[in-house]
């Protein structure tokens, strides 16, 4: 991490922080006071959205059923497969709470930072202690993407929207196995909101 000086926040953003076992205690060694935020989605759109992206650069890919469930008339899911494993993440906050207090933690929710991106990114500065700058000015929805896109309130730049890599179409699941992936979630995601005060609304 680069020096800070006194006034100023670095930031670093790595999606896999979450979820790799070695992340908290090497952190909290690094500087026990960062904060850390977390965005999470609904855990079964989450890992359709993994599928969708990885299947994109390997169109040989298996079927996103054939890799979510060991047995499929059994209804067997198989949490070795990592867009399975990520979407736990009571088990994922189980690891960090042994090392940082849930003070330090900002639990963002994807689906608000979609449909209302203003409220949210109010949260983060608050949490951050920084003054509100970034409001619903900054905001204007891509219908073409179904993401909002970031711009100068001035109306000088050009706005800044997620990259071709975002907002592809999930291919179509059959709903019987998506009823049984939203069951195999369920009790993690109300122990999660359980440790995070906060409901996520995915069930």
């Amino acid at each position: 991490m680069p020096r800070t000086l006194d006034g100023q926040i670095t930031m670093e953003k790595t999606p896999s922080y979450f979820v790799t076992p070695e992340a908290p205690r090497r952190i909290y060694n690094m500087s026990k006071d960062t904060k850390l935020i977390v965005v999470v989605r609904n855990p079964v759109t989450r890992a359709i959205s993994d599928y969708t992206q990885t299947l994109s650069k390997t169109p040989s890919l298996p079927t996103f059923q054939a890799l979510a469930f060991k047995n499929t008339s059994m209804g067997t899911i198989d949490t070795t497969w990592s867009a399975i494993r990520i979407g736990i993440y009571a088990k994922h906050l189980e690891n960090w709470l042994q090392y940082f207090p849930l003070s330090k933690f900002l639990f963002v929710s994807g689906e608000k930072l979609v449909s209302d991106p203003a409220k949210e990114m109010g949260r983060v500065q608050d949490f951050l202690g920084l003054k509100r700058v970034i409001t619903d000015k900054h905001f204007y929805f891509n219908k073409t993407k179904g993401f909002p896109c970031l711009k100068k309130p001035e109306g000088s730049g050009k706005p800044r929207c997620l990259g071709k890599s975002k907002g592809r179409p999930h291919p179509d699941i059959d709903k019987i196995l998506l009823s049984r992936l939203k069951e195999f979630y369920r009790p993690y995601n109300m122990k999660f909101y359980q440790m995070t005060g906060q409901d996520f609304g995915w069930d």
